[in-house]
């Protein structure tokens, strides 16, 4: 293949490319927007009886389905802009996702009634694992940040 060729087909990969990231990019805006809509009409309508642990749960759930969205999205932006693929985004979509867990675990765990020694030990290391896994995904984020501020320019 010859060097025109060559460029051709470049240019052609990477129109295809751009047009994946804005339908992405639609699709996760509609995905967000109709994720924050169904959240306030269920706060809403939980305002008219009483509010339980549940709801709010469950909107807390979705605020921060609805953060690892934005942040996929502004993965997507950026891989649009720069063709560049950077890995802090899903750092923090994947911190945002443990936390999320945890708050799933103690929410669902705090409105069972008490259970064996067995199902408290289980929840008790998933919540260990969980933690360790936010330290890990924190520290990954510093020492990135700190590389890229090393590596500005001054």
């Amino acid at each position: 293949m010859n060097k025109r060729a060559r460029e051709w087909v470049s240019v052609g990969i990477t129109w295809v490319q751009d047009v994946i990231y804005v339908a992405l990019g639609i699709l996760l805006t509609l995905a967000c927007a109709v994720l924050l809509l169904h959240g306030g009409v269920n706060l809403v309508g939980a305002l008219g009886r009483d509010l339980d642990l549940q709801v709010i749960v469950q909107l807390l759930d979705r605020i921060l389905l609805a953060m690892m969205i934005v942040e996929l999205l502004y993965t997507v932006k950026v891989s649009f802009r720069d063709h560049l693929l950077v890995p802090e985004p899903f750092l923090l979509v994947a911190l945002i996702a443990a936390i999320r867990r945890i708050l799933v675990i103690t929410a669902e765990f705090g409105a069972q009634a008490p259970s064996g020694d067995e199902q408290f030990r289980h929840v008790m290391s998933e919540l260990g694992l969980l933690t360790v896994l936010i330290l890990v995904l924190v520290g990954s984020v510093v020492i990135l940040r700190r590389r890229d501020s090393a590596e500005a320019p001054r």
